[in-house]
């Protein structure tokens, strides 16, 4: 709409008003700030006859409408109606004032007299951030044209793209409460930010090469400031099988030739990271020649957030091996932002892009630190000067039933908001577990979920913890009263909540994990959740993990498990799955040295032994991620891991070579003296120490028989709840090994196919990134006697 066009529309509006002057005041709520609203309301304001203005607010975005009364119903409907992502409008009031004399719409318009349309009272701060969102389609047409006057600029966005979230540092959303505030705007940018009409008006971020954000590229002594150079500089050292830290939106990346074996071994050697997988970026057109993608896949790679997706790997691909050995999956993602495409355009391949950190830690934002800390891993950098207010890493999504589930929460889908099936009396704050931290800011009935934070082993990761803390109570404007945190003492999350001088309110591991699944799905009255992972502490002070649990939040019974074993070594037991194999062999008496595990082990699994046999450091277990554990390791895979539950993911990648039906070993479940159901896990061992066998039938049989497992007991609890004449369950799964595809997809299979309605978390992480979540629901519930959905 042109300037002259915009005059002549609002003479129109201004005429037609005036035969009505009825007036509403419209406060709306939700995702409406940083996203384009105010243009989208301008436009339907014109469009419907409407006179009047809108304006942000600290918590909500203010609209005093006036015209005849059908032209208002309309123009209210059409706001909730013709929303598009990333809008997302809650109406949060809605009254009828007086008319005051006003002849067109306009947006943040001030001639208005204040007293006649502002509330009488003032509500409580309905805060919504608005997230990082990657370029449009729009700004990557104006990226790519060389008549643009943003030509090839890396920091190009508008209103419907571009940094929000990692660059706020204050509320309401204006450029002067966030990093760009150190970027004053040239004429043109000005116009075009003051022009209702404009894409880019408001948009807070807006830049261009004169008065915006610049890259410098870095390589030794050498420093290249004119930003073409630097870009080209980045691309050429790329193309020379070199390491380039690149900083990105929330943080920056490493990024290396994907398809060179020596760049990407370089980059494991230097960040110590053996076997981890590594993301790829890949252009969109450089898809369907790498990974299988299907057009339902290739939509959600191109949503707004941009993540990283786990798709199978082509066997044609002309990717690095290196990427993710043991794997048949790898991450992929798109380049999200303008930087990030250019460099991939003029690259012309592949990239490694994987998080510029110290493993576990938050993602780096920082130039001094980067350069400082990663001086041994990059061979150059690419830096810009816009400041990242808070880190944020990339999210990362799994197909699993059909349906893209997160595995971590980060750039674009975080902080995560959702309503609760209950109103808190309190604000209240979750702080998670040790592995896979986020945090949790809850009130009235809303909770946000920080982004990932990490593990909490490290300074850096427990600082960057605080300062989470203290970021999302000042943004939203909310002080936590009472405190959740895991019952382990022994947490970082935990001990600092016991020193914060708040109300502490511990919550069993386990008991989070199904909690979880009461507040995606609060319809269904009772719950048996199946809380199968790696380690957490149970109520009898074992550490569980392979645990089905009966009731509500608050009101967990422990209904089965299975078979208890002792972790020789504690906390070692996670990176050293020979020790879970050696405890299962020694517990059911069978000599685990002759399971064909790596030699070399013998001295230190002989003093082992006696530590077990004396019961020193070995606390009982029931967990499930320990199985796979021992399940990796009795196979032949691996003795040693170099990451988090690198041996079941190799396992479930093993089974999937299997392209045969298996039959399952049938594990025996029988009730333990104090009548908890228990599956024994002790016939597993022949079968996966059989040499005999395939080593991926082994892997595939070990899938199945667990899954039959899970059905067994679900079975043999309906029919114990049956013959007491008590209230029927619907089932879940939560806790980390339900990541695991394999086993997830054929447990719900045969569960539904047994009559079982069986549920498994959508929106937040099955892992540990969902605990804090499920505190909440607990808190609630052992504070209430009951609670109630809408």
């Amino acid at each position: 709409m042109t300037a002259r066009a915009v005059t002549e529309a609002n003479a129109t509006t201004a005429q037609h008003a005036a035969t009505a002057r009825r007036a509403l005041r419209l406060s709306f709520t939700g995702q409406v700030q940083g996203v384009g609203f105010r243009p989208f309301v301008y436009r339907l304001a014109i469009a419907h006859s409407i006179v009047g203005w809108v304006e942000n607010r600290v918590d909500h975005v203010l609209i005093y409408a006036q015209g005849c009364e059908r032209d208002l119903q309309q123009f209210r409907q059409a706001i909730l109606s013709q929303a598009v992502a990333p809008i997302y409008p809650q109406l949060l009031a809605a009254e009828e004032i007086g008319a005051v004399e006003c002849t067109r719409f306009s947006i943040n318009h001030n001639s208005i007299p204040q007293h006649a349309i502002q509330p009488s009272t003032a509500a409580a701060p309905a805060i919504h951030l608005p997230a990082d969102l990657a370029l449009c389609e729009a700004c990557r047409h104006e990226l790519n044209d060389p008549q643009d006057r943003r030509y090839r600029y890396p920091f190009i966005n508008c209103s419907q793209c571009g940094p929000r979230y990692s660059l706020i540092r204050a509320l309401p959303y204006a450029r002067d409460n966030t990093t760009m505030a150190a970027f004053a705007l040239c004429a043109a940018c000005q116009a075009e930010y003051d022009d209702p009409a404009n894409r880019r008006f408001h948009a807070e971020p807006i830049a261009c090469p004169t008065c915006g954000p610049q890259l410098s590229y870095q390589q030794g002594a050498e420093e290249i400031t004119h930003p073409g150079q630097a870009l080209l500089a980045a691309v050429a050292a790329l193309g020379q099988g070199r390491i380039v830290a690149v900083k990105g939106i929330g943080g920056y990346h490493l990024l290396c030739d994907a398809r060179s074996d020596q760049a990407v071994a370089r980059l494991r050697a230097r960040k110590h990271r053996p076997h981890k997988p590594f993301a790829v970026m890949l252009a969109a057109d450089q898809l369907p020649g790498q990974v299988q993608v299907s057009s339902a896949q290739r939509q959600y790679l191109a949503a707004a957030a941009h993540p990283i997706l786990l798709l199978e790997q082509r066997t044609d691909s002309t990717l690095s091996p290196l990427i993710a050995p043991g794997l048949t999956e790898i991450g992929v993602l798109l380049p999200y932002s303008p930087l990030h495409s250019l460099l991939s355009q003029q690259f012309g391949g592949p990239l490694v892009a994987t998080s510029a950190n110290i493993s576990g830690e938050p993602v780096l934002t920082r130039r001094a630190d980067v350069s400082r800390r990663l001086t041994e891993v990059a061979d150059a950098f690419l830096h810009h000067d816009r400041h990242i207010q808070r880190p944020v890493d990339d999210p990362v999504y799994r197909i699993i039933r059909h349906r893209a589930r997160p595995l971590r929460l980060g750039r674009g889908n975080a902080p995560l908001e959702l309503r609760l099936p209950f109103r808190l009396d309190r604000p209240l704050l979750a702080v998670g577990g040790q592995l896979k931290n986020t945090l949790a800011l809850a009130w009235d009935e809303r909770i946000v979920i920080s982004p990932h934070i990490g593990e909490l082993d490290t300074l850096r990761s427990q600082q960057v913890f605080a300062r989470t803390i203290d970021d999302l109570q000042d943004l939203y404007q909310v002080q936590a009263e009472q405190l959740v945190c895991d019952a382990h003492p022994g947490y970082a999350s935990s001990r600092w909540a016991r020193d914060c001088g708040l109300p502490v309110h511990p919550v069993y591991h386990h008991h989070a994990h199904a909690a979880v699944l009461c507040g995606e799905f609060p319809q269904p009255g009772r719950w048996l959740v199946f809380c199968w992972d790696g380690v957490g502490l149970g109520e009898d002070q074992s550490l569980w993990g392979g645990e089905a649990l009966l009731g509500r939040p608050g009101h967990w019974q422990r209904a089965a498990s299975f078979r208890g074993f002792h972790l020789p070594g504690g906390d070692r037991v996670g990176r050293e799955p020979w020790r879970s194999a050696a405890a299962l062999s020694w517990e059911a008496g069978v000599d685990w040295q002759s399971a064909g595990l790596e030699s070399g082990l013998e001295s230190e699994s002989a003093l082992l032994y006696q530590a077990w046999k004396n019961g020193l450091n070995c606390p009982p277990s029931s967990s499930v991620g320990r199985l796979f554990d021992a399940a990796a390791a009795l196979t032949g895979l691996l003795s040693h891991s170099s990451y988090e539950a690198q041996g079941p993911m190799w396992l479930e990648a093993l089974a999937g070579q299997h392209r045969q039906p298996v039959e399952a070993v049938a594990l025996p479940l029988q009730p333990d003296d104090q009548g908890l159901w228990r599956t024994d896990w002790s016939p597993l061992l022949a079968m996966l120490t059989d040499d005999r066998r395939d080593r991926a039938a082994r892997a595939a049989c070990f899938h199945e028989s667990l899954a039959q497992a899970l059905l067994q007991q679900a079975q043999q609890l309906r029919d114990s709840e049956a013959a007491a004449q008590r209230e029927a369950f619907v089932v879940g799964l939560s806790g980390g090994v339900f990541q695991n595809r394999r086993l997830t997809e054929r447990a719900m299979d045969l569960l539904e196919a047994d009559g079982f309605r069986c549920y498994l978390p959508q929106r937040v992480p099955v892992n540990d990134a969902g605990l804090c979540y499920g505190q909440v629901m607990e808190y609630h519930s052992a504070t209430h006697s009951a609670w109630h959905s809408d």
